[in-house]
């Protein structure tokens, strides 16, 4: 991954581009298909599972979802030897999940609350995910690397435990709050304002850090292909300034604290502080440590120049920044 700008995207991709091409258009209606198939199914096949589905529990119905989800990824994986399909889903499933919920719950004004603010993180990272190629049928670079470090037996393994099912039952946890809301008679209060507050904040700061990052390597190709002199950033080949400068990661820190502070909305319907849901944010938050070191290790092979900035700039929490490079 070269920095934080690409995510989840194949490295293998040359360079940004702004529009969709016919294999975008493909793959991304697959991904629509995927949700759309499973109620057309249950509505045209079995009469009796649309009466279940209208009458179960929205925790019920979000789990035979996913595993709908798991089974569908699985398949396609191996049919196209690509191990990124979770990642087309990955900003489209939650949403499904969370209006599953609200449906369920009727009028509740904290389910709606967490529904409309997963939907605009759904709608805001699907377009930015797509704008960086995502569903142009790339695979996510780091998915090759990690199949060197084991035997394609294991790998196999790896890709049905982790890559398929774990990453889509986190999914399902992190949205966990919208079904605790829906169930929950206790009024919208003080918390839930606050939850709400925090995660608008963070959604900000991910929106910033992303467009600068986006910015930067449009640019960054864009010199490269004219065979423009490059200086500063552009030369080092990562960027250091604006958010950057005060975090190497500042979307990652401000993903991981909007699912926190979604969790917060089953603290304010329960009045607990420890509530089991908060194993979602917690594991995503395990989950980035360990793809952040990766994502480091594969930059400071790529660019030298990337040491220094790890010893001036703090890794994820934004923190007072050090002494700019080009002063070291």
């Amino acid at each position: 991954r070269e920095q934080p700008y690409f995510r989840t995207f194949g490295a293998r991709v040359s360079r940004p581009t702004t529009r969709f091409n016919m294999a975008d258009s493909i793959t991304l209606s697959w991904t629509w298909d995927q949700l759309v198939s499973s109620f057309q199914l249950l509505r045209t096949r079995d009469p009796d599972l649309v009466q279940w589905a209208s009458e179960c529990d929205p925790l019920a119905l979000c789990l035979v979802l996913c595993a709908m989800f798991m089974v569908g990824c699985w398949y396609r994986s191996v049919v196209t030897d690509n191990y990124s399909q979770v990642d087309k889903l990955w900003s489209v499933a939650p949403v499904a999940y969370v209006w599953i919920c609200y449906c369920y719950s009727g009028t509740n004004v904290r389910c709606l609350l967490v529904a409309l603010l997963v939907t605009i993180w759904g709608v805001r990272l699907t377009y930015n995910f797509a704008r960086k190629g995502g569903y142009n049928g790339e695979e996510d670079y780091r998915w090759p690397i990690v199949r060197t470090w084991m035997s394609p037996a294991v790998f196999q393994v790896f890709n049905v435990f982790f890559i398929c099912i774990y990453q889509h039952v986190l999914l399902l946890l992190l949205v966990i709050p919208a079904w605790v809301a829906a169930v929950s008679p206790t009024a919208v209060g003080p918390v839930d304002i606050a939850a709400f507050g925090a995660f608008v904040g963070f959604f900000v700061l991910e929106t910033k850090a992303d467009q600068e990052q986006w910015a930067f390597q449009t640019e960054k190709y864009k010199r490269r292909g004219e065979g423009a002199r490059l200086d500063g950033d552009y030369k080092r080949g990562f960027l250091t300034s604006g958010l950057f400068a005060f975090s190497r990661h500042p979307n990652f820190f401000a993903e991981q604290m909007m699912w926190w502070s979604l969790y917060l909305f089953c603290v304010g319907a329960t009045g607990t502080i420890f509530h089991w849901t908060l194993v979602g944010p917690l594991l995503l938050s395990i989950l980035f440590q360990g793809s952040t070191g990766m994502t480091e290790d594969i930059t400071l092979g790529k660019y030298p120049e990337y040491a220094a900035y790890q010893k001036t700039t703090s890794r994820l929490v934004p923190w007072f920044p050090g002494k700019p490079l080009d002063d070291n």
